[in-house]
């Protein structure tokens, strides 16, 4: 499956020329970069106790968080966005973005209702749970990874991908969240 993915969005992309190096790349990337940190009792941890305290948010409730994230974000202090952006597994984020190199543009943690929990940075809504690096992880079940196609980003003027990976307990297996990392595309070549 992870193949199949990896390939198609290799595949998706009209805009560069690649050869078959990059699907190794990414997979590469998955294996020694996110693999040996996704586990992370830090990250393992803040979204088990996310998922406690959502476990009963009904959609209603998601939207209005959502709503509020997306007026609050980038104004300054905001008690959503600050708790997502200012916690220890946060810090984690960020620092596993900075060891990258430049390879990881960001990298966000994701509870069971698809909320944020963690993040490098701060992201444009707080609900991911209506797009596919929520659905085709989190929802496919654990080993699940999905990646994006390759987009241009503006702002930092680098076409970029995201790997989206499940989250699952290391006790039991099961699902509990999901991680998407954001990665310079042109690195991988």
């Amino acid at each position: 499956m992870r193949s199949a993915l990896i390939t198609a969005m290799f595949g998706l992309s009209a805009t560069l020329a690649f050869a078959a190096e990059p699907e190794a790349n990414v997979q590469a990337f998955i294996d020694t970069q996110i693999a040996p940190w996704a586990q992370d009792p830090a990250i393992l941890s803040a979204v088990a106790a996310q998922n406690a305290h959502t476990a009963d948010y009904d959609a209603a409730m998601i939207e209005a968080m959502d709503q509020t994230w997306r007026a609050e974000v980038g104004t300054g202090a905001s008690e959503l966005v600050d708790g997502v952006l200012m916690n220890p597994a946060s810090d984690l984020l960020r620092a596993r973005v900075a060891e990258s190199g430049g390879m990881m543009t960001e990298v966000f943690v994701m509870d069971a209702q698809g909320l944020n929990v963690a993040a490098s940075q701060a992201t444009s809504d707080y609900w991911q749970g209506d797009e596919d690096k929520y659905q085709q992880t989190y929802s496919v079940g654990s080993g699940a990874v999905h990646v994006s196609e390759i987009e241009f980003d503006e702002s930092s003027q680098t076409y970029q991908v995201q790997v989206s990976i499940t989250l699952s307990d290391p006790d039991t297996g099961a699902p509990i969240g999901a991680m998407t990392i954001g990665i310079d595309a042109e690195a991988l070549m």
